[in-house]
């Protein structure tokens, strides 16, 4: 089970897994995309062209993934309270989701690739953001993003989440609900995922070919 700490920071990417592996395998794409959540605004010019484009990725990824229609469809099962948290609650399931069935949407072994994940992060101190040190530490110390597999890792990171919002919320008490929902989440993160993918790899090729024609203007 993993333990929440209040060393944990407050943003916490709740998809991480999947921006990762839509990134893959090039190393600054994945790069940028894993660390697009805790960057805000325009996208710094000094950062490496590749890392630059992993984060216009991951925001291309996000603003595809809200407007999809098996998205809308996978809201619409939530009642509220927890429709209003239902973007937070699907972000979270899905990567639960996606770790369970590597073997068909991943990249290699699942540890393999979290333990790539983990170390690159870990590996460039002056392109990570600073807010987002205690999060690598984190997830060093609970073998994430691998641990989303388990249901327990959900659970806990949905009552760390929590914690930390500034509102009362009820995703402490939202794993029972996901739970009892499944079969229709499996349902929707079927239909998505496959869409998803395919853009990725579409948006991924380009942004890469733009950082590449900058790369090599004099």
């Amino acid at each position: 089970m993993i333990a929440w700490t209040p060393a944990l920071p407050t943003c916490f990417p709740m998809n991480l897994l999947a921006h990762a592996l839509l990134a893959a395998p090039d190393s600054g794409l994945m790069l940028g995309s894993a660390i697009g959540d805790f960057v805000r605004g325009a996208i710094d010019p000094a950062l490496p062209e590749r890392v630059r484009a992993g984060i216009a990725l991951h925001r291309s990824v996000d603003a595809f993934t809200d407007a999809h229609r098996e998205i809308s469809a996978a809201r619409e099962l939530f009642d509220p309270p927890f429709r209003r948290y239902a973007g937070i609650l699907i972000d979270v399931w899905f990567d639960h989701l996606l770790a369970r069935q590597w073997a068909e949407h991943g990249e290699g072994e699942l540890d393999a690739f979290s333990l790539r994940v983990r170390a690159m992060l870990s590996g460039d101190a002056t392109i990570v953001p600073e807010r987002m040190r205690g999060f690598i530490a984190y997830l060093e110390a609970h073998d994430l993003p691998a641990a989303y597999r388990e249901t327990s890792a959900i659970g806990d990171a949905l009552r760390g989440m929590s914690r930390r919002l500034s509102r009362a919320n009820p995703l402490d008490d939202a794993l029972p609900v996901l739970v009892a929902r499944r079969a229709s989440l499996q349902q929707r993160f079927d239909a998505f995922f496959p869409d998803l993918r395919a853009f990725a790899e579409a948006r991924g090729a380009e942004l890469l070919r733009d950082a590449d024609k900058r790369n090599d203007i004099p």
